[in-house]
């Protein structure tokens, strides 16, 4: 019998795996419970090491020459430099969020919750744009019947938006530079793969490679490009949180996906004030600005119920009227406390300072403190009205109609100022509100018409004020 040739496969180098960590991109050669750069836990996952490709790098860096010529050394007072031209969007919420409108040669980062609204709004904003400018829509996640459907729905039948269905990033890179776009969105980041590298689309590789490289053509060309992402269950961005430092702007979508209000907050702004928020109501024909925010977060009781407080926060530049709302009711060995809206550890806070310093005692109760409307409120001037809303919980007895409060309260009890005190109680009055307990160093020289103010320096002066009303 005569000998058979056995051919055996070729043995090709096996891919190495690297880990790299979701949150901020530090790859590591083996699993780490704790990512060596950031500290996050459970963060790394496995992806596959690209290599070193020499090609693949020089390529890049010559991409980044071309884009980004190398300039001289100078200093500060010989570089001229001049305010960056915005142009509007025509949706005046998101421009105030933006900071007056788009940037030329700007990113911006929308982030949300599927279904939120995130791709209804710019559609309806480059629908505006497109009246003036040459825009570019590409979708990665519609078909383009799918997107011309949609712009029906909205009203917007007519639109002459360009819309590309591709999640190639060098044919999206073509086509940017064949159509020449003043605006382009790209909807979204986490679908879009480059052939540089063999990772899937939406790993951390793809998601910051393909994020940098379009940085580097908006800068390049002029083009402002916005970037979709979509936010996990923890509530951050899908992909890894480099995305937030390579782009210029970060704007997040907030607000329950089953009611008709949202929330568009900017957390990083480097050609504007950050922490602005827009309010949008979702109807028929998509996302309408909210004239009037403190509508939202105000309840409409027929009768001041107890537990109930009015406080004037500020979100940016805007002052905003929003009812906190508190419970207290019997708890068991262990009282509950629990807070939505309002920091839970500050919360603790107050509720020791009140048995301190006002002589009401809950620390037996389960105390439970809301902000009406799904605001989240951060600043420590919303102390003295959650303080209030809690005693008169705890009391049973309702503050008077047309009740306001704020101030930031310390530990030895005393009521400390807030930013910008004139601006929230002229805006209090022009709501007619007629009732207010604020800082001593917060009242107004000059009356308000309308508005009672009582000024207070201590946290139980406050409390025998509302005592009396």
């Amino acid at each position: 019998m005569g000998a058979r040739l056995i051919c055996l496969p070729h043995n090709r180098p096996m891919a190495k795996s690297v880990y790299v960590c979701s949150d901020c991109g530090t790859t590591a050669p083996k699993w780490l419970g704790k990512c060596p750069g950031c500290g996050a836990w459970n963060t790394l996952v496995e992806s596959v090491d690209e290599g070193t490709s020499k090609n693949r790098y020089a390529a890049a860096a010559s991409s980044r020459a071309a884009l980004n010529p190398a300039q001289p050394v100078a200093t500060l007072a010989e570089i001229e430099a001049s305010d960056v031209e915005r142009q509007p969007t025509g949706i005046e919420e998101l421009d105030r969020v933006l900071g007056g409108g788009i940037v030329a040669g700007g990113v911006v980062l929308i982030g949300g919750d599927p279904g939120i609204g995130k791709s209804t709004l710019l559609l309806q904003a480059l629908d505006h744009l497109s009246r003036a400018l040459p825009v570019l829509y590409v979708t990665g996640e519609e078909s383009g019947a799918q997107v011309a459907l949609r712009s029906r729905r909205l009203g917007l039948g007519a639109s002459r938006v360009r819309v590309l269905a591709e999640i190639q990033l060098e044919k999206i890179a073509a086509a940017i530079e064949a159509e020449q776009p003043s605006v382009c969105v790209i909807d979204s980041i986490q679908t879009v793969f480059s052939d540089q590298l063999s990772s899937a689309p939406g790993s951390v590789a793809q998601v910051r490679e393909c994020a940098a490289q379009l940085t580097r053509i908006a800068k390049g060309s002029g083009t402002t490009i916005i970037l979709v992402g979509h936010v996990t269950k923890e509530g951050a961005l899908a992909g890894p949180r480099v995305l937030e430092h390579i782009v210029d702007t970060v704007l997040y979508f907030e607000g329950d996906t089953h009611s008709s209000f949202r929330l568009v907050r900017a957390i990083k702004n480097r050609f504007g004030a950050v922490n602005e928020i827009g309010v949008f109501a979702m109807t028929e024909k998509g996302l309408k600005g909210v004239a009037n925010p403190s509508a939202i977060f105000l309840s409409t009781h027929g009768d001041p119920v107890p537990g109930s407080c009015v406080l004037v926060t500020l979100e940016g530049t805007r002052p905003l009227l929003v009812e906190i709302q508190a419970l207290v009711d019997a708890g068991g060995p262990s009282p509950r406390r629990l807070s939505v809206g309002i920091e839970r550890d500050r919360l603790a806070m107050m509720l020791a300072v009140l048995h301190r310093h006002a002589g009401m005692a809950a620390f037996d109760q389960d105390v439970f403190v809301n902000a009406v409307g799904g605001v989240r409120i951060s600043e420590p001037a919303a102390d003295l009205a959650v303080m209030l809303a809690i005693q008169s919980s705890l009391r049973g007895k309702a503050l008077p109609r047309g009740f306001i409060a704020f101030g930031e309260v310390g530990l030895a009890g005393e009521v400390r100022p807030a930013p910008r005190g004139q601006e929230r109680l002229k805006e209090a009055a022009k709501l007619g509100f007629a009732t207010a307990i604020v800082p001593k160093a917060n009242a107004p020289k000059k009356a308000i018409e309308g508005l009672t103010v009582h000024a207070v320096d201590r946290i139980e002066q406050a409390i025998d004020l509302v005592r009396g009303f």
